[in-house]
């Protein structure tokens, strides 16, 4: 059983720990054996699970209740617990509860009341699956020289271009869209859309397989005619709006991983407990106990950084670049090295397939380039700290 100590931190509150009983309960339910073999359907099944559980209403803004104390439409430490959670029962169900809220986070943070009636009960309850289309092939992190087009046309916009990496991609029914509208040069110059997955134009030009698998897609969008109602914000906003959802959801990356590690620490304790070597147990070796002592201090130090931030964005700071960067960064980079030597302990076992902890260290590595690469967060951190010493 995973540590829960955590839970009792002053980050949290009641109805916080009440949620993770909650998504414990259903997780330990429904999660013992999903089939990977077929990820279209898994994630299918998964979302459909969860919005009848009343999980994803989480995932996107009520507007006949404040979430969160601050007046925020999202709750970060409930998406954080949420993730965590599910990441340690299986890396699907938390992709599939993750992209419900990433693919239609803009629509609670900038929606107008009648677009976020359209779209966020149909993606809340499961009925319909989102994606967040914002990577390009030849900028990647580089949101700000995205190269994708919409030129308005009368009442309407018209998108073209390419989307790459796109989660969900192929088995969305809408899309986020960033596009570049040409109000200024650079990052000025984006705005955001609703696109509906079924508009003409839009293609799946490929599936994308990578070594933990999930739905992605390249996409691309062949004159896609959406109405300029379909833009969430104003012209130009769309690097703003893009922002603002990854200052939210970057924080959560780091709490999958953070549910990943505690698996591994959980598998790695049940193997050293039972597995014997020279007519003792691993557990009792002076190096095992290093591994473990560095694993769950890891952790710790992890779930922090991850609560830090998620308690300063609900608590009503309008920006945690800074914190969401270093959550997110520390917690990717420890849960590899803490997989890492799960597997280790395995010996021959951790590397064979259909073991929790071989899925585990293919699962992971993703974790630490999606939502901006370990190396961009560090840019990032810098550049955070120097400005506030210049500030200063």
């Amino acid at each position: 059983m995973a540590d829960q100590t955590y839970l009792n931190w002053p980050f949290l509150e009641d109805h916080h720990r009440k949620w993770a009983a909650r998504v414990e309960d259903w997780a330990g339910a429904n999660l013992g054996a999903v089939d990977h073999s077929d990820p279209d359907a898994a994630c299918r099944a998964l979302v459909a699970g969860m919005g009848d559980a009343g999980l994803l209403v989480v995932t996107a803004s009520d507007t006949s209740v404040s979430n969160t104390s601050a007046g925020n439409p999202l709750d970060v430490r409930t998406l954080c617990l949420t993730r965590e959670v599910l990441a340690r029962h299986d890396g699907l169900a938390d992709f599939s509860f993750a992209m419900q809220g990433l693919g239609t986070a803009a629509i609670s943070l900038f929606g107008t009341e009648a677009q976020k009636a359209e779209w966020l009960p149909l993606t809340r309850s499961g009925q319909m699956i989102s994606g967040f289309a914002l990577t390009e092939p030849q900028s990647g992190s580089d949101v700000a020289n995205s190269t994708m087009t919409a030129t308005r046309d009368g009442d309407s916009y018209v998108l073209d271009g390419e989307k790459t990496w796109i989660s969900n991609g192929g088995i969305a029914d809408v899309y986020t869209v960033f596009a570049r509208t040409g109000e200024a040069p650079g990052a000025k110059g984006l705005s955001a859309f609703i696109v509906a997955a079924d508009t003409p134009g839009l293609v799946v030009a490929e599936r994308l397989q990578v070594i933990a698998p999930h739905p992605l897609a390249r996409l691309r969008f062949d004159a896609v005619r959406v109405p300029a109602s379909a833009m969430l914000g104003a012209p130009g906003q769309g690097f703003r709006v893009a922002m603002s959802v990854l200052d939210v959801f970057r924080t959560t990356v780091a709490a999958a991983a953070l549910g990943f590690a505690r698996r591994a620490l959980d598998e790695a304790l049940v193997r050293v407990n039972t597995r014997e070597v020279q007519g003792a147990k691993l557990a009792d070796m002076q190096l095992v106990q290093g591994h473990i002592a560095e694993m769950a201090t890891d952790i710790d130090a992890a779930a922090l950084l991850i609560y830090r931030a998620a308690w300063t964005k609900d608590t009503g700071a309008p920006r945690v670049t800074r914190e969401a960067a270093m959550a997110k960064l520390f917690a990717t980079e420890q849960a590899q090295v803490i997989i890492d030597k799960a597997v280790q302990l395995h010996g021959g076992d951790g590397v064979r397939t259909g073991q929790v902890v071989e899925r585990l260290y293919r699962e992971i590595r993703a974790l630490r380039i999606y939502e901006g690469a370990s190396d961009v967060q560090k840019i990032i951190i810098a550049r955070q700290v120097l400005n506030a010493h210049k500030g200063g």
